[in-house]
């Protein structure tokens, strides 16, 4: 599949009005496309290198993976994903050291694994592991890079079309600047990316704060993250 088909596949998919639904489609398109025979999917926040488990797919159909709670600055493979911003493959010899025991408590045995992060520019919302695979492939610079761009373009819907508007109480500009303050960015990085003013930013989560109902900015992120309205 081209960069623009699956720029439009993505698109088509992102018209719907489910969160839930969106990143199940999401899942389904990937093993569609990848010789990858399962998926977990993982939202992501720099702000505290958190990252937590959402739903899983492979042929017995979706289990959600909620448990699963880490600090990814402990999980080496994961965390080399992120800051490359590329896909990472870990072969089964060192699974275990790469990844921990917590990882080890999926219900079938990890033989090797891939890690895909979801971003936008420099900004990481989550990943994709995967660790059954079909026909044995060879994971060649040629499959990371088609595995690294699903991630980028996956992050582009996020971003941009990623249901953030769908909170009644808060600005789409508003929801924006918490996205971003939630994946790790500080009120400079922010001004600068948007082209305004920090006080102008300082008064957008002001008034974020306020209508969450919440005490300080990391509630507030806490709080659209429970939502689903940020990821």
């Amino acid at each position: 599949m081209s960069e623009n088909d699956l720029l439009t596949s993505l698109q088509r998919i992102s018209a719907t009005d489910s969160t839930e639904e969106l990143m199940e489609d999401i899942l389904r398109l990937y093993l569609d496309i990848f010789p990858a025979g399962n998926a977990c999917l993982f939202r992501y926040s720099s702000l505290c290198h958190i990252a937590e488990g959402i739903i899983s797919i492979d042929s017995k159909g979706l289990d959600y993976i909620h448990s699963i709670r880490d600090d990814v600055k402990s999980i080496p493979a994961v965390h080399a994903a992120i800051i490359k911003l590329a896909a990472v493959y870990i072969p089964k010899r060192e699974c275990l050291k790469q990844l921990g025991t917590k990882y080890m408590t999926f219900t079938e045995p990890i033989h090797s694994l891939i890690i895909i992060p979801i971003f936008s520019g420099t900004v990481v919302f989550g990943y994709i592991i995967s660790y059954k695979f079909n026909d044995c492939p060879i994971f060649d610079h040629e499959l990371l890079s088609q595995f690294t761009q699903f991630g980028r373009l996956v992050g582009t819907i996020f971003n941009k079309d990623s249901k953030v508007n769908t909170c009644a109480h808060l600005s789409k500009r508003e929801i924006e600047v918490m996205s971003m303050l939630a994946n790790g960015e500080i009120i400079k990085q922010v001004a600068d990316s948007l082209e305004i003013s920090e006080a102008t930013i300082k008064q957008y989560i002001k008034s974020a704060i306020k209508k969450l109902g919440v005490k300080n900015r990391t509630q507030a992120v806490a709080e659209l993250i429970r939502q689903g309205i940020i990821l």
